[in-house]
């Protein structure tokens, strides 16, 4: 080893020890128990219809696509379930990567140039919050949620350069919805594209269930939104969706897109399955929607301080990193698979439970689970007490 990686080295494990002295040292633990971390909603990772068209593709097409879309990765199933989701989204069209992090740093480097001003929710969620950092423009960081703030400071700054809006619709952390038709009618109002990344709800509100973009009645050629296809779709990758000649500009100039190996056309074919289940089981949403209802009033029975209405994500808000860890243990040793989630994901100060609800948790499950999650809490605190 040279002089210089033993340097590196030294510098690394000062961080680590950092990390562990703050609480806030993760470690990769597969799933064991019942669900309630994960982002499969309805439970479509497993779906049959979903596996079945994966493994039919895996024996038409192979494993990999060898290359860029723009060299020979390209496959006919790209193009038919891009359409295919746009015309679900009602949207012109559509782009899929391979991830939502890819999807949200090619829209935001793309479209967004140095002089141009970003405004951002306070609450948004790292791929966005790297994504504005990458494309170099001005950003103004907004209260969560707050209408008025955005008005004031769209009223403050008319600059010369192009304005955008960035906003999840369902947040990740907090389970809460944007006000998505007042700033759709601001953004209309004052010439502000509108971005919007409907991860947490494709798939589940709607009539259609193709996301909050829908249930608000907004155009989805008004904006440019990217929908995650490795959540409630239950598979992988994300699409980007809007006008035509947005996709049109991505496919032409967007780094992740153009210097990305393509997705394995297997993928598209499970995705293609998934749409399927979602148009033909809404079931399936209804079902979600009355899980979380029934958690979160079980939760307020057993005296925990959650709003009545909201998502299927149930965030539980406890404080520190190492009270979070601990009542995340106790109840993992119970046979519930849920993480603390702690800083830089949510800010100092409130590590949290992020409960996601989906459709394999019963009610019995579920009463269990709160009553479980009480006890922890109250077992924690009491331990707590007695050290101090």
């Amino acid at each position: 080893m040279n002089d210089g990686t033993e340097r590196l080295e030294r510098r690394v494990r000062r961080g680590l020890q950092a990390l562990e002295r703050r609480g806030l040292q993760r470690a990769l633990r597969p799933p064991s128990g019942i669900d309630l971390c994960s982002n499969d909603y309805l439970g479509l990772s497993t779906h049959p219809l979903v596996a079945q068209r994966m493994i039919d593709a895996v024996r038409r097409e192979g494993c990999g696509s060898t290359g860029s879309r723009l060299l020979r990765g390209e496959r006919a199933a790209f193009d038919a379930v891009e359409r295919r989701f746009a015309a679900w989204k009602g949207a012109a069209r559509a782009l899929y990567f391979s991830s939502g992090y890819l999807a949200n740093l090619a829209v935001l480097t793309t479209f967004v140039e140095p002089g141009d001003l970003l405004y951002s929710d306070a609450a948004n969620h790292a791929s966005l919050i790297d994504g504005m950092r990458l494309s170099q423009a001005r950003r103004v960081i907004l209260p969560h949620r707050d209408v008025g703030a955005l008005a004031q400071a769209l009223e403050a700054d008319a600059g010369p350069g192009q304005r955008f809006l960035v906003t999840e619709s369902l947040f990740s952390m907090d389970g809460d919805h944007a006000p998505l038709r007042d700033y759709a009618a601001i953004c209309r109002d004052r010439q502000v594209t509108l971005i919007v990344d409907e991860a947490h709800a494709v798939g589940l509100y709607g009539d259609r269930g193709s996301g909050l973009l829908e249930a608000c009645g907004i155009d989805a050629d008004a904006v440019l939104s990217i929908n995650t296809a490795g959540k409630a779709l239950g598979v992988a990758g994300a699409f980007v969706a809007g006008p035509a000649w947005a996709i049109e500009y991505l496919i032409q100039r967007a780094r992740p897109f153009i210097f990305s190996t393509a997705a394995p056309p297997p993928v598209l074919a499970a995705l293609d399955a998934s749409l399927t289940v979602i148009e033909t089981e809404p079931g399936l949403r209804e079902r979600l929607h009355a899980r979380a209802r029934y958690l979160r009033a079980r939760l307020a029975a057993e005296g925990l301080d959650v709003p009545a209405d909201g998502s299927q994500i149930v965030p539980i808000v406890i404080g520190s990193n190492a009270r979070a860890v601990a009542v995340a243990d106790a109840l993992q040793q119970q046979g519930f698979d849920v993480r603390a989630i702690r800083p830089p994901t949510v800010p100092e100060g409130t590590a949290r439970l992020r409960i996601a609800v989906n459709t394999g948790l019963t009610e019995a499950i579920l009463d269990r689970f709160a009553a479980a999650l009480a006890a922890a809490l109250r077992h924690v605190d009491t331990c707590c007490a007695a050290s101090s």
